[in-house]
């Protein structure tokens, strides 16, 4: 089975990838839905989160408040990376168990793991090989102002906190260029999809 891991920054369109690729066939996993389980209520992750950052980070039914915990870890580097301590390796093993799963039953098949962090939680390594979604800047500013209704300065402040597209698409072994809209991207997805394939067969 082919492993694949799928990374871009906030509003590039990594999403509509992902929805294509699980269109055309392929076995595709958000690691943001696996983050949310590992930090259920009685799960190890939780308790580990509240000794660190105190109980203020529960809502009131004892789950995780992720927009307090969230504002907690944004603007301190030190935090967020003591969180990411707790909570990747965990993810990294329930996608690892995941993965087997699929790979029992469709050997010859394409497992895609959809990370915003792949580069930066190292988890990249893991993959046989790394999709890179990017778009033009400007491009991407605009979508995240219309999707989150920020202003510029809130858009620009959470694009400049994570790691830069240039960067990321070092660590690119196929790049997907989605300034153009919909349905010039989702050509290249198709095309992709087709060297994937020859890549698992």
């Amino acid at each position: 089975m082919l492993r694949v891991g799928l990374t871009g920054g906030i509003a590039v369109g990594k999403s509509f990838v992902s929805s294509v690729l699980a269109e055309l066939g392929c076995h595709v996993f958000d690691a943001d839905h696996i983050a949310r389980a590992v930090v259920q209520p009685g799960a190890p992750a939780l308790e580990e989160i509240v000794a660190a950052f105190g109980t203020g980070v529960l809502a009131p039914d004892g789950a995780l408040d992720r927009a307090k915990l969230g504002r907690l870890v944004f603007a301190d580097a030190e935090a967020r990376a003591r969180l990411n301590a707790i909570v990747h390796p965990r993810v990294h093993a329930e996608q690892d168990r995941l993965l087997r799963e699929v790979e029992a039953r469709d050997p010859q098949g394409i497992a895609v793991v959809d990370a915003a962090l792949l580069i930066e939680s190292g988890g990249y390594r893991r993959f046989d090989a790394v999709i890179v979604v990017w778009c033009q800047p400007e491009i991407q500013l605009a979508r995240l102002m219309a999707r989150n209704g920020l202003t510029r300065e809130e858009a620009e402040r959470r694009i400049a906190a994570q790691m830069p597209s240039d960067e990321k698409r070092r660590y690119a072994d196929f790049e997907i260029d989605a300034s153009e809209g919909f349905e010039p991207t989702r050509r290249q997805v198709v095309a992709l999809h087709a060297k994937l394939r020859e890549r698992a067969g």
